[in-house]
């Protein structure tokens, strides 16, 4: 729309100005802006290939408690922010759009609506500040967001989200799924059972349940479900729904045991099928990431197992674990320094989109 055009041009123009703070790009550095959107966390990052994080603001889109969130309102509050949040970055990172080499977008997996959304802008952008594109697995990014700033090399990974859960390792130019859900995300089955136990999505509703899980000291037996190197969650995710129906009323159990009870066995199986894979790969060390990686208790566990086989976990807080723009900015850039991006044809949006689809040039160790 005209409107539109003219706040992507008012955009522009600010942006020229700098920001309040001056970056002097060193010769021979190249950096990107990365646009993430693939669920209710709209973020626009700036990072450099030899992996400074120059800015990384994102918004987050939230639900009354007991709701989730829809794609149609959800792609509407990022067409509503994303402007501003574009701004933010390059005043943060004190840089003008000049001094950018290229535009990274999430292409996905993720939320068909948001995703489009989000794409718009950077095709736009792209035109105005003829900028090249590059489109980049949500996935990946967060893998090479957890080795840059964790400095991990080779390691077993483990992607927890609100729609992914795999356990990952890297071979030949690619990052191999070694096991995952075979239903439900970890994040998804979290995010569930705080609705149905009506607990806020302020921050987020993982967060919620990891606080009052620290309160619970009933242990409830529920369903282990370990399938090889996969796991099944649709069955715990109704079966602690069940019990939060049944027996929170009538005082057999408190919403604290349930969630605890449910992260512990949860919890319990991610690092089962991540020593599994550890050990078929001959590794030792183990990064998580994702947006429940940022989870405590889980770090703990995993801290645990990976400590007994004599290696080191790698882990990272909510700036760098949750949806961010930094990710795919430096996802975007390895595969940019390769000689990567797309035509505006070519600049689409899949909401299945695996891990294991992206040849990873950028990786020469082996």
């Amino acid at each position: 729309s005209t409107h539109s055009l003219t706040r992507f041009a008012f955009v522009n123009e600010r942006a020229m100005g700098g920001g309040g703070k001056a970056y002097v790009k060193p010769p021979g550095v190249k950096l990107a802006m990365g646009f993430e959107g693939s669920a209710n966390k709209v973020a626009v990052g700036v990072v450099s290939h030899t992996g400074d994080i120059l800015s990384n603001p994102r918004k987050t889109y939230i639900t009354p408690p007991g709701t989730g969130f829809l794609p149609r309102e959800t792609a509407e509050h990022h067409r509503q922010v994303i402007l501003d949040i574009v701004q933010q970055a390059l005043d943060e990172a004190g840089i003008a759009p000049s001094d950018l080499d290229c535009l990274c977008y999430t292409k996905g997996p993720g939320m068909g609506a948001p995703l489009v959304s989000v794409a718009v802008v950077v095709r736009m952008l792209s035109q105005i500040w003829k900028k090249p594109i590059v489109p980049v697995n949500h996935c990946v990014g967060h893998i090479e967001m957890g080795r840059v700033v964790c400095g991990a090399m080779d390691p077993v990974v483990l992607y927890v989200s609100g729609g992914n859960t795999q356990v990952i390792a890297y071979n030949e130019r690619r990052y191999r799924i070694f096991g995952e859900t075979i239903d439900i995300a970890v994040g998804n089955c979290l995010d569930r059972f705080a609705r149905e136990i009506g607990l806020s999505n302020d921050p987020s509703p993982g967060y919620n349940i990891e606080q009052l899980a620290k309160k619970g000291t009933k242990y409830i037996d529920m369903p282990y479900t370990v399938k090889g190197m996969d796991i099944s969650l649709s069955g715990i995710e109704t079966f602690a729904k069940s019990e939060a129906r049944t027996k929170i009323d009538v005082g057999e159990c408190t919403a604290a045991d349930l969630c605890y009870s449910l992260q512990e066995t949860i919890f319990a199986m991610l690092v089962e099928i991540t020593e599994r894979t550890m050990a078929h790969c001959n590794a030792n060390d183990v990064l998580i990431v994702g947006g429940v990686g940022c989870n405590v208790r889980l770090q703990e566990m995993m801290r645990v197992m990976v400590g007994e086989r004599g290696g080191k976990l790698y882990a990272t807080d909510d700036r760098y674990c949750i949806d961010n723009g930094a990710m795919i900015a430096y996802a975007g850039i390895l595969a940019f320094m390769e000689g990567q991006s797309a035509t505006m044809a070519e600049t689409i949006c899949t909401q299945r989109y695996r891990t294991d689809d992206v040849l990873v040039t950028w990786r020469k160790d082996k």
